[in-house]
């Protein structure tokens, strides 16, 4: 969730006319990381909470990608500490679904 705080905080300095488009989606990603995380973990199944943890990692590929398009608009110029955070967060989330049985390690 730290993750998802980081993003709260960088994109309030987004520019108003962004609020619909690149920070609304920014942030909907954020929050559907440990979002999706935590209805994997409620479900029956650990098939099923692997397809929740691939769907977390679909929107944190997401995240990095629209974070990479905002420092380039300069939106943004320093989101290293959230990117660096978001590849630390993909490492887990491959182990996990490793581990659970996602993929062949």
């Amino acid at each position: 969730m730290d993750l998802a705080k980081e993003v709260y905080m960088i994109t309030k300095d987004f520019p108003k006319e962004e609020v619909y488009g690149l920070t609304s989606q920014i942030r909907r990603c954020a929050v559907s990381i440990p979002s999706n995380i935590a209805e994997g973990r409620g479900r029956n199944s650990d098939k099923e909470f692997v397809r929740f943890l691939q769907i977390s990692l679909g929107s944190l590929y997401e995240l990095q990608t629209q974070l990479e398009l905002a420092m380039s608009f300069c939106y943004a110029n320093n989101i290293e500490n959230i990117l660096n955070l978001s590849l630390e967060i993909e490492k887990m989330l491959n182990k996990l679904i490793t581990v659970k049985g996602g993929r062949n390690a």
